[in-house]
């Protein structure tokens, strides 16, 4: 990833209904100003992805998230903004950070 990254000061956890660890989260500055645009929180979309939700990924992408959630296997996923710009989102392998960003971005 190549644009510049915005980090949590500690770790994240989840809980309840969340499926997997989430780990530091990181926001690309194209993440930061869609968010603000649409006037929408990252927690809404990582929300969304620590409950593995399909949002707008194809239903194989969405069966390897379930695949891979108690695996050391990347999640990924995407949804869409209230202003209708694609956010990704992507947990690492090794449960060691989360990142959301821009396709543009990858």
């Amino acid at each position: 990833m190549s644009a510049n990254l915005i980090t949590t000061e500690k770790d994240t956890t989840t809980t309840g209904a969340d499926c997997f660890p989430l780990g530091r989260l990181y926001l690309t500055n194209g993440a930061i100003e869609s968010l603000k645009e649409s006037n929408q929180s990252p927690q809404e979309f990582i929300s969304f992805h620590a409950r593995l939700e399909q949002g707008e990924l194809r239903e194989d992408d969405h069966k390897e998230n379930l695949f891979s959630v108690d695996k050391p296997l990347r999640i990924f996923s995407a949804f869409k903004t209230a202003n209708g710009v694609k956010i990704w989102v992507i947990t690492e392998a090794d449960r060691s950070a989360t990142t959301l960003l821009l396709p543009s971005e990858y």
